[in-house]
């Protein structure tokens, strides 16, 4: 089921062209990668669903709906300038920030406990934030994003700040909270993160959909072409590869782009000779290569048109 629809928008800022007649869908219960780059339109397009911004043209949709009051205390926003009152307490936060989602000071208070436990941050209530570090106000700023069960969140770099630990913590939670009917807009430049979380993408640059679709289809789309080694010997092998194909190397290991299947049991039959080779593997290639590699397109076919 259809949970968020944007038909034909646009979005100008003076003469800068933010949003340039943007259509997407975003199904129920799932996470969705909205990707680009710095300046690609993805913030304009979030604050035009939470209605922050109120596009130029076309129409955007939730749950059937153009977004009304009832409708924005069923989205959760964590935006990527985070913004919290650093002379309150904690627990005075959330609360407030429950009530503005129409929940009572009562069940804000009950809320916010069972949150802050949930995120490791019991006994945090009475600390100002002015007195926690960044990862741990970050946390409270999930916590305020989460409080009243939002059917729709939408986390702008939400794991900015935080160490592998509580990255590996809330990233659990936002799969429980799929798990649990919740739909998940995740606006990140990780891309590993995007390939451990979402289920479809949506790729824009310079306010346009540049790729779009199913991750793992997108993923097969761009072929089958990377070839990792490791060896345990001298490397001599490499000598015969060109420096152009090697993505990544380091002393016992390759990450090499091919061109067909034939090339790599080439490669394999010359390593051998002179080293062990502990791991063989053709895959796909990984999204941050995918991503750079349509940014990079999109800049040129733009610049070719100046």
């Amino acid at each position: 089921m259809e949970i968020l629809k944007i038909s034909n928008v646009t979005k100008k800022f003076g003469d800068f062209l933010a949003v340039d007649n943007l259509s997407m869908q975003v199904n129920e219960g799932v996470i969705f990668g909205l990707l680009g780059p710095n300046g690609a339109g993805k913030t304009t397009t979030i604050r035009m669903i939470t209605n922050i911004l109120f596009p130029d043209q076309g129409e955007i949709l939730i749950m059937g709906e153009q977004i009304n009051p009832n409708l924005k205390n069923k989205i959760g926003y964590l935006p990527e300038e985070r913004g919290l009152y650093k002379k309150n307490k904690v627990i005075e936060q959330l609360e407030y920030f429950g009530r503005l989602k129409g929940l009572s000071q009562r069940e804000a208070n009950h809320r916010a406990k069972f949150w802050l436990n949930k995120v490791g941050a019991a006994g945090w209530e009475n600390k100002k934030i002015e007195e926690l570090s960044k990862g741990m106000a970050q946390k409270v700023q999930f916590v305020a994003t989460v409080l009243h069960n939002p059917k729709i969140l939408i986390l702008d770099e939400p794991f900015s700040g935080f160490d592998p630990i509580n990255t590996e913590l809330i990233k659990n939670i936002i799969l429980e909270m799929k798990a649990n009917g919740t739909t998940i807009i995740l606006s990140t430049h990780q891309m590993y993160q995007v390939e451990q979380l979402c289920d479809e993408i949506l790729m824009i640059n310079q306010g346009k959909v540049v790729l779009s679709g199913n991750l793992r289809e997108v993923k097969k789309e761009f072929g089958t072409n990377h070839l990792v080694i490791e060896f345990t010997g001298n490397g001599d092998f490499l000598d015969n590869i060109e420096k152009s194909k090697i993505i990544d190397i380091s002393a016992n290991r390759v990450e090499l782009r091919i061109e067909k299947y034939d090339e790599a049991q080439q490669i394999l039959k010359n390593a051998v000779i002179n080293n062990q080779i502990t791991k063989f593997e053709i895959k796909e290639p990984p999204l941050n290569e995918i991503f750079i590699d349509i940014v990079s397109k999109s800049i040129g076919e733009r610049n070719e048109k100046q």
